[in-house]
């Protein structure tokens, strides 16, 4: 039964891989071959230069026929998949490189929904780009959807049903959230020649964002007279320089340099629709350091929450138990190369490999983990579908659990069971 439960993220309980201790375990009771035996380690990385092929130690055999040889270099552990791995599970990796980009003259869009990742039925990501001073539309979604600044500083305006308002700036590591159905715009500021990218991540797996509902479209598609009745304007040439068809991503001037010089009316929303993240000071940890935002911090974030992770060269994001069985977890690798292996129960385990602009995708109760396999630091971001980050590590769920218990499972001795930490620890040597 503890192996169906989610070993999952949020916990963010990083160590050094290098410095775990060897575990204890009974005489007769047989273990795992070690390590150095059984090959299970990464064999190359993306930039090995020998070409990758199906071999581990006795197993596989080599390519006869022809090769993408630079894919297969992005996936060492699909190529040739370490023994631990078993059955079958669905894919849980998109890169943006491979998405279909809408480009447009003031920037580009490319997203990821289950049209390319079936297995994400419960969030999708949009990786977006504006020109300096460019308008990413004002318009509205039916999803709540949350956003996380990559360069570059942009500002952003909604309006609520109850007919307040908020505009503000967020640049590099800041957030922002819109709720479902407010009215809102995003406009790249001049601060750098660049513009900005973001990313944005709704709580549907089928959104598109091809299928926003724009203004421009919108009115369209009215009819003149019934906009000058709407506006109490008599005056219909006023309408006649309304596009014909949907400004999407398209160039402008970019906005004041101070957001209050481009208030209609003064902010007067009951909590404000940016976080600024980006000044937020890390959890340091031994292998690395934290971020957690949540509606605790930003409070208008009730459904969706997240965690910006660190991990340095040699680190590992330690196994983990997610405390939300029923919620999925959307990664966004920001630097770096990982892996990451999914145990989705039933003995069904596949190992995976992540480098910057990939995404991956953890359904509700898969254990993993996040080790960081460059010679660079990794950087990622995970998104959950739930409104608080709540966790226990797994070396606090076997500390707690009755030690005869443990041994049973697992063959620790006393002494490597009375080592582990009946408290919770962010991190862990």
């Amino acid at each position: 039964m503890f192996l169906c439960l989610s070993l999952v993220v949020v916990s963010l309980i990083i160590r050094r891989a290098s410095t775990a201790p060897a575990l204890g375990l009974h005489e007769g009771v047989p273990s795992r071959v070690p390590e150095s035996l059984d090959s299970n380690k990464q064999t190359w990385n993306f930039k090995s230069p020998e070409v990758s092929q199906p071999v581990r130690g006795s197993l596989g055999a080599n390519i006869l026929g022809p090769q993408n040889v630079d894919l297969e270099r992005q996936n060492p552990d699909l190529v040739a998949p370490p023994t631990t791995d078993h059955g079958q599970l669905p894919n849980i990796k998109w890169p943006f490189s491979l998405s279909h980009t809408r480009l447009t003259e003031g920037g580009w869009a490319r997203g990821q929904n289950v049209d390319v990742l079936p297995v994400a039925t419960a969030l999708a990501g949009v990786n977006m780009r504006l020109k300096a001073g460019a308008i990413r539309y004002i318009g509205t979604v039916l999803q709540r959807h949350w956003a996380y600044m990559l360069k570059g500083e942009v500002r952003i305006s909604t309006v609520t049903p109850e007919g307040h308002v908020f505009v503000g700036d967020v640049s590099e590591g800041d957030l922002w959230y819109f709720p479902a159905g407010h009215p809102h715009s995003i406009q790249a500021k001049s601060a750098t020649e660049d513009g900005a990218e973001f990313l944005l991540i709704f709580d549907s797996g089928t959104f598109s964002e091809d299928s926003t509902f724009l203004l421009t479209d919108w009115l369209a598609h009215v009819p003149k007279s019934v906009l000058a009745k709407n506006f109490g304007i008599k005056d219909l040439t006023v309408f006649d320089h309304i596009p014909e068809k949907e400004l999407y991503i398209f160039p402008s001037s970019p906005p004041p340099d101070d957001p209050k010089s481009d208030m209609a009316v003064p902010n007067d929303t009951p909590n404000p629709y940016t976080f600024l993240l980006s000044k937020v000071v890390p959890t340091g940890q031994p292998g690395g350091s934290s971020k957690i935002v949540d509606s605790r911090t930003f409070k208008v974030a009730e459904k969706i929450s997240a965690v910006e992770v660190v991990v340095e060269v040699g680190g590992m994001r330690y196994i983990d138990n997610l405390w939300h069985p029923t919620q999925p977890e959307w990664t966004f690798y920001i630097s770096g190369e990982a892996r990451v292996t999914a145990f989705a129960s039933s003995t069904n385990a596949h190992t995976y490999n992540f480098a910057a602009g990939d995404v991956g995708y953890i359904p509700p109760s898969y254990g993993h983990y996040v080790e960081n396999t460059g010679n660079t630091t990794l950087k990622f971001l995970e998104v959950f579908q739930a409104g608080i980050v709540q966790d226990i590590s797994l070396t606090q769920w076997l500390a707690l659990t009755p030690p005869e218990l443990v041994k049973a499972h697992l063959g620790f001795s006393t002494e490597v069971i009375s080592k582990l930490s009946k408290v919770k620890h962010e991190v862990v040597r």
